[in-house]
């Protein structure tokens, strides 16, 4: 069965902009929690937003960056977060991580 986000993270209401996504379960630093871009030049900002990176918000102290694998951005957890707590990314990182050619 497709799920768009994995079965410990959902979409609520945020109180930094609109909805956002929070985690069901502690988040342990270095995890990954899955695609949130993909690089193709025929969208916008030349990026497909998943449901994962179309809730996430930007914070000045974000607990995940995204890391490029290819054409994939991948949402990476850089602090440990814990149950209920939102997911959060620095925003202004996203287009430069495409600056270098995609194969």
């Amino acid at each position: 069965m497709y799920r768009p986000l994995p079965s410990f993270l959902e979409v609520r209401s945020s109180p930094i902009e609109g909805h956002g996504i929070f985690t069901t379960k502690y988040l342990y630093e270095g995890g990954r929690l899955g695609v949130s871009h993909i690089y193709d030049t025929e969208f916008i900002d030349n990026l497909i937003r998943t449901p994962l990176g179309g809730f996430i918000n930007h914070s000045d102290n974000p607990n995940c960056e995204l890391q490029r694998n290819g054409r994939l951005l991948v949402v990476e957890i850089i602090k440990d977060i814990k149950e209920g707590e939102e997911i959060t990314l620095s925003y202004g990182r996203t287009k430069t991580l495409f600056e270098a050619p995609v194969a």
